[in-house]
């Protein structure tokens, strides 16, 4: 069973930066696209990234872009979310998410594996 962790969140001033990961335990995420969704307090949870196994495909939400990187990293088991310019509004838990399929979506009901979640608080 794919485990996924994801780590990196915590409290940031409006502007700056955090980097997130994806890691899993046991397997390598080479064989997995990735997505990461986040959920704010009241409001339903929403894709912001993902990327495709390859890592040729990207995507992000309107709402990031610009302003939020995904990536693999050199260690075929972390996936990372590189976080700039913060606001106040990107305040969430972020979670990340598996499927063995080749490419990514944006969509929940894509994937199969799923982390806890890291609290994201950008506050001044």
């Amino acid at each position: 069973q794919l485990q996924l962790v994801e780590s990196g969140g915590g409290l940031v001033q409006p502007g700056g930066s955090l980097r997130l990961s994806c890691a899993a335990s046991k397997f390598a995420l080479d064989y997995y696209a990735i997505g990461w969704f986040r959920q704010a307090p009241g409001k339903e949870r929403e894709g912001v990234s993902c990327v495709s196994v390859s890592g040729g495909r990207t995507n992000y939400a309107d709402s990031v872009k610009g302003r939020f990187f995904i990536s693999r990293g050199t260690a075929k088991n972390t996936v990372y979310l590189q976080m700039n310019s913060l606001k106040p509004e990107d305040t969430a838990v972020y979670y990340c998410a598996a499927t063995v399929q080749a490419m990514c979506s944006m969509a929940e009901r894509y994937y199969g594996h799923w982390g806890q979640g890291t609290q994201v608080t950008v506050s001044s």
